[in-house]
């Protein structure tokens, strides 16, 4: 019921920038007022969400839609390498016989030839075997060593001076210049340098996605939208097998193709979209916010109230400190994000090598890869259900061990007494396999939703392109684990299951926050938090 202009709402005791207690929430969360001149009335915008325009509605699921299409092209170009850096079969020129790997660097040039031509990947191109096979690895570790730089340039321009809205399309326009440009490197070195410069670029995207689609909904359903971003993420991967098969003869039009992409979302449909309302009141521009606020309602057959306004988070606004200075300086927030990392890192690793590490099993790469991009929508589908049943940190963990331990059994289906005893171990190491990618999966997916919730607004996105940095950090280590691979896939399989196990142990220290409010700055986090424990505490 809204209130009218006769009727002065109640002030509540609770300082407006504080948010209630856990308890509250749950019955409804208290509403929360702040009296002011002429009649007027101040809510957060967790409040406003909730009571005025609706936790989840029409609006909010089309503006999830659009933002996350741009998961779409950071799956492109994260994982076209599969692809683009594999090496192709060969054959001995006298008999026809298929050779691979090691049997090649016996033989003479004039020996034995590839199968296809020399522009079918990067490797037959460049001839990149024998004592040149690490250099295979290092486009693909330096691509995710430029994403690790680039999340966090890209965490500071979101929360700061571009907000999340513009961050998304610079990172869009520099993934299409530099995608494009890598389809003319000359050598290996210049196409290692690009990927750098690609991952950097691209490194913008996801976190921004993410943070954009949740920050507009209410807290019952923050876990579910973060998910259907991986959605997309999820296209993207099952479009890359069809896309390299069909361009499989150059791995050059193969970049040309995913590069056009991001740039036509962000001339076509990124204009569409909103700017977070949160970003923007933290930043005072409150009528901006407004604005924003009463566009999700009017698209939601709603309307907000004549005499509403925003409750201000920050209401010294003469403090200079940055956000992440302050961020630096407060020692919650630091050992926060600390185990976060840490927890990133092994999931990063192991989600990103059992994909690339899928050259390694004993199938046909593009039927691996696509049952690897199909087992990804289990994973989305099952990780949104879950999120609305169960607490974030259990389903992380718990993912994580599951995936650990399918690792550890692909370890043991990789030994050659196993395969020769067992008539069916090469489909069975193929479905443990799948299983084991969607728990990493998912335990992945969970934990940038975690990571989320565990931050407020004013540090957010320097929280979630840490925690993708952390990502990156593990996956630039992949591929060197990788190319270990092709001559014992067995080792790499148990490294992969030994970080994932560690990385759920790891996260027992973090704080559980399903159901928990979106707070707007660290001191009212803090604050709220510290109450909070000591409630607990006394009870």
């Amino acid at each position: 019921m809204e209130p009218s202009k006769q009727e002065v709402p109640k002030l509540m005791e609770t300082p407006p920038n504080i948010s209630n207690d856990s308890s509250a929430s749950e019955k409804g969360e208290a509403t929360r007022q702040q009296q002011l001149p002429n009649n007027r009335y101040a809510l957060t915008v967790d409040e406003v969400i909730e009571q005025h325009i609706g936790a989840l509605g029409f609006a909010q699921i089309l503006h999830a839609v659009l933002v996350s299409i741009a998961w779409i092209f950071d799956a492109q170009t994260t994982l076209i390498s599969i692809f683009s850096d594999a090496q192709p079969a060969a054959r001995l020129l006298a008999t026809g016989a298929i050779v691979e790997g090691a049997s090649l660097c016996g033989l003479a040039s004039g020996e034995w030839e590839w199968i296809g031509s020399k522009s079918d990947t990067v490797v037959s191109e460049w001839n990149l075997i024998c004592q040149h096979k690490f250099l295979v690895a290092v486009p693909s570790t330096l691509f995710f060593i430029g994403s690790l730089f680039g999340s966090g340039v890209y965490g500071y321009l979101a929360d700061s001076w571009f907000g999340r809205k513009k961050t998304l399309l610079l990172s869009c326009v520099l993934t299409f210049v530099t995608a494009f440009a890598i389809s003319f490197s000359p050598n290996v070195w210049v196409y290692a340098f690009l990927r750098f410069a690609n991952g950097f670029f691209r490194s913008g995207i996801g976190s921004c996605c993410i943070v954009l689609a949740t920050e507009i909904v209410g807290k019952k359903w923050r876990g579910q939208v973060g998910q259907y971003g991986f959605f997309f993420f999820t296209l993207g991967f099952l479009s890359l097998p069809l896309m390299a098969y069909l361009e499989r003869k150059s791995w050059r039009n193969l970049y040309r193709i995913i590069s056009f992409l991001p740039l036509g979302y962000a001339v076509c449909l990124l204009p569409f979209a909103y700017e977070s309302p949160r970003w923007l009141l933290v930043k005072g521009r409150n009528k901006e916010a407004m604005v924003v606020l009463k566009k999700l309602a009017r698209l939601n057959g709603k309307q907000l109230p004549a005499d509403l306004s925003l409750v201000d988070p920050i209401p010294e606004r003469d403090d200079q400190t940055s956000s992440s200075e302050k961020f630096w300086k407060t020692k919650w927030a630091v050992k926060r994000i600390i185990m976060v990392m840490m927890a990133g890192f092994g999931s990063g690793f192991v989600y990103y090598g059992i994909q690339l590490n899928a050259e390694n099993l004993n199938f046909n790469l593009y039927l691996t890869v696509a049952v690897n991009a199909l087992m990804e929508f289990p994973a989305v589908f099952i990780g949104s259900f879950l999120l609305g049943v169960m607490n974030r940190r259990p389903l992380f963990s718990n993912s994580s061990y599951l995936a650990g331990v399918a690792c550890l059994l692909c370890a043991v289906l990789s030994i050659h007494r196993v395969i020769r005893a067992i008539s069916v171990a090469k489909w069975l190491q193929l479905a443990v396999e799948a299983v084991g990618f969607m728990a990493s999966s998912t335990a992945y997916d969970v934990l940038y939703v975690y990571c989320v919730e565990l931050f407020p607004t004013n540090v957010r996105n320097t929280a979630v392109s840490l925690l993708r940095q952390a990502f990156m950090l593990g996956a630039s280590a992949a591929p060197l684990l990788v190319a270990l691979g092709r001559e014992s896939a067995m080792m790499s399989f148990i490294v992969f299951g030994v970080a994932s196990v560690l990385s759920g142990v790891v996260s027992l220290w973090l704080r559980e926050t399903r159901n928990a409010p979106l707070y707007e700055t660290l001191a009212q986090q803090g604050k709220a938090e510290e109450i909070e424990n000591e409630t607990i505490m006394s009870t």
